[in-house]
């Protein structure tokens, strides 16, 4: 992907609308009236549905409408087009919460990546069921939410936590191996905005125990999957997935050793590609623009 200097901010439009002419000189035509420059432009048109998805990136360097403004500036032209859009701008970073369990593997790698400028955003807080990982929270100065979870305080502490993450005003929830599953009334909170990782290539081998069942079934890859979290355990719109070789010679110790090494690898470029705005989804599917 192509790195914006780091002085450099920018406006990206994410949209989706039934195809026609002159969408694209629309779109154009409202950046460069305002003195814009367009700097990434991709499109996609679906011809199964006949919908045209696009990202559009432009400098706001001579950009004459207030930041305030442009939101209302095109919403003219995107009721005009029946459009579904998101505007972002670079200079107002999401705000995201890391949830966690007990592996630390996935916080680590998010973590770090964010305090190289890897990731841009705020990681306003990391949220768990377990206490195990308050210290490497605290170590990179990330404040460290404790929410014990039980079969009979389940429906209490999901309403304390999503309490907590509107105080936080949240944009993005990223489960770094949260082992606990999501009500749907939770989900329905931030539809679109939770990422799972999931330590298998899906759709094969969900549920428990992925790796034995791999290990067991002799497979030659193994993989992972980053996801949208929907009601549908496991079944969210795809965002990234990548696999890697296994032999006879691997034992079990060694599929877990390389399934935890692609789930770090896997999360990490789905949080990016969502921050940077280049995630569409289509239901049950993603268009993703690299």
């Amino acid at each position: 992907m192509a790195e914006l200097p780091n002085h450099q901010q920018s406006a990206t439009l994410l949209m989706s609308c039934p195809d026609r002419r002159g969408l694209v000189h629309g779109i154009s035509e409202f950046i460069l009236e305002h003195g814009g420059n367009i700097l990434f432009a991709d499109q996609h048109l679906d011809n199964q549905t006949g919908m045209f998805l696009s990202r559009v990136e432009w400098d706001l360097s001579d950009f004459t409408l207030p930041r305030e403004s442009i939101h209302a500036a095109f919403r003219p032209i995107a009721d005009a087009l029946d459009m579904t859009w998101e505007l972002r701008l670079s200079e107002l970073p999401l705000r995201v919460a890391i949830f966690v369990s007990r592996y630390d593997h996935c916080l680590i790698d998010l973590l770090h990546r964010h305090s190289q400028g890897e990731l841009q955003c705020e990681i306003v807080a990391v949220i768990s069921n377990h206490p195990d990982l308050e210290l490497l929270a605290a170590q990179y100065g990330v404040p460290y939410h404790l929410f014990p979870i039980t079969a009979e305080n389940k429906q209490s502490q999901e309403a304390r936590e999503l309490a907590l993450l509107e105080e936080l005003r949240v944009d993005l929830i990223v489960l770094a191996r949260y082992m606990q599953v999501l009500t749907a009334d939770f989900v329905a909170h931030y539809d679109g905005r939770t990422i799972n990782i999931h330590h298998s290539f899906l759709p094969a081998f969900s549920g428990a125990r992925p790796y034995e069942q791999s290990f067991e079934r002799g497979v030659k890859l193994i993989g992972a999957t980053a996801h949208y979290v929907t009601p549908r355990l496991d079944e969210g719109p795809i965002i990234e997935q990548d696999a890697i070789r296994v032999t006879h010679r691997d034992n079990l110790d060694d599929f877990i050793r390389k399934g935890r090494d692609l789930e770090r690898i896997v999360l990490a470029r789905a949080v990016r590609l969502h921050l940077d705005g280049r995630v569409l989804r289509r239901g049950n599917k993603t268009v993703v623009f690299e």
